[in-house]
């Protein structure tokens, strides 16, 4: 799966000093992939109980919402397996920085927050196959395994932005949110995170705290 099934939502690829961090230090890599399913099914959630009316969004998210902790307790049984403790990690500020775009007022809330989660699911996807290749056979098929379903969700996502906004809108808004992603996912972090940019120093230890 290369980064050009993603340039429509992806301003850039995954850096390639982030992917050898990630190579470096799994047990984070899987904790904190454990945590973004665990939020990517609370916001389908939020999704099923702000938005009753629409019938069609409600269908899709529920189907996200049980596929995400499906994935998250995959990722738990995987950690068991290799002697990992699923542990509290202070989450990425990335997450949090593009749902700060968001408008307040509706539709744009619905608009912008399906275009906010169809990024989100894009950049995840891309990273799996980004580490995939360099990863135990294990590991490696466990997310080369996650790929269709992750690459549906974000189209999903931009399919259902498309209910209620224009085409025009919507590649508006892609580009605000994608430009800000870009800005994340390229500028240093001090911390390792599934969605953290490469680190300042990434021959230095990295905080676990």
């Amino acid at each position: 799966m290369r980064f050009e099934q993603f340039s429509r939502v992806l301003a850039c690829p995954t850096p390639e000093t982030w992917v050898q961090a990630a190579l470096r230090h799994q047990d984070l890599l899987l904790i904190d992939h454990a945590n973004c399913e665990k939020k990517a099914a609370s916001t389908a959630l939020n999704l099923l109980f702000r938005y009753a009316e629409h019938h069609e969004l409600l269908q899709k998210v529920s189907r996200l919402a049980r596929e995400e902790l499906r994935h998250f307790e995959q990722v738990t049984e995987l950690m068991q397996r290799r002697g990992i403790e699923y542990r509290h990690l202070p989450a990425a500020e990335y997450a949090g920085e593009l749902r700060k775009l968001v408008r307040s007022s509706e539709p744009h809330r619905l608009v912008d927050t399906l275009i906010a989660s169809a990024i989100i699911e894009a950049r995840s996807c891309e990273r799996f196959a980004c580490l995939a290749p360099h990863l135990d056979d294990e590991l490696g098929g466990f997310y080369i395994s996650l790929l269709k379903s992750e690459a549906r969700h974000y189209r999903d996502y931009i399919a259902q932005a498309g209910c209620v906004a224009s085409e025009e809108e919507i590649n508006d808004r892609i580009e605000v949110f994608s430009a800000r992603e870009r800005e994340l996912i390229e500028t240093p972090c001090v911390e390792f995170r599934f969605h953290s940019g490469p680190l300042y120093d990434t021959s230095a230890e990295i905080d676990e705290v």
